[in-house]
């Protein structure tokens, strides 16, 4: 159906990619970005064909733009050669970078609120008050960094970073 739908489009070649889109490994895809020339146009049958989110068709886009190769979808009716298709990429852009700053914005207020909360990011440290003071007193009795380490269950970095 896909085939039937991109020749009738015009298409002179048809690479068939077995590959999921969410992998990176794309080795069809690979091969049709070689062999496009400025001035061509690559025709897909949908956009989720090409890319596997926004951001990243909208980077395929802008890359085949530069050089100078127009982009179709068959379902989607976009055409980059055209005004209006190049409108609707723009448009595109836009709501990517407003979706990634409502991200952003929502991840800063959010760890924001926790630290409100009294909570705080990242793992618990390895090295509690007490096992600094019980790795000074072993210390003191004589112990090596090593076999204080081995003991508290800790890397000699962390237990010299707290013991220095």
């Amino acid at each position: 159906m896909q085939s039937d739908a991109l020749r009738a489009a015009g298409c002179s070649r048809i690479w068939t990619e077995t590959a999921s889109g969410a992998t990176t490994a794309r080795p069809q895809l690979d091969d049709l970005f070689s062999h496009l020339r400025s001035g061509d146009t690559l025709v897909v049958w949908r956009l989720d064909r090409l890319g596997r989110s926004l951001p990243h068709l909208l980077q395929v886009v802008t890359d085949l733009e530069e050089r100078g190769i127009g982009f179709r979808s068959v379902t989607e009716a976009i055409d980059t050669t055209t005004a209006g298709g190049k409108l609707i990429f723009s448009i595109f852009g836009a709501l990517a970078e407003f979706e990634r700053n409502l991200i952003r914005e929502r991840t800063s207020a959010g760890l924001a609120a926790a630290r409100a909360r009294g909570r705080v990011g990242g793992r618990p440290p390895k090295m509690t008050t007490k096992k600094i003071k019980q790795a000074k007193l072993m210390r003191d009795n004589g112990m090596s960094q090593t076999e204080i380490a081995e003991i508290l269950g800790v890397g000699r970095t962390t237990l010299y970073r707290h013991l220095k």
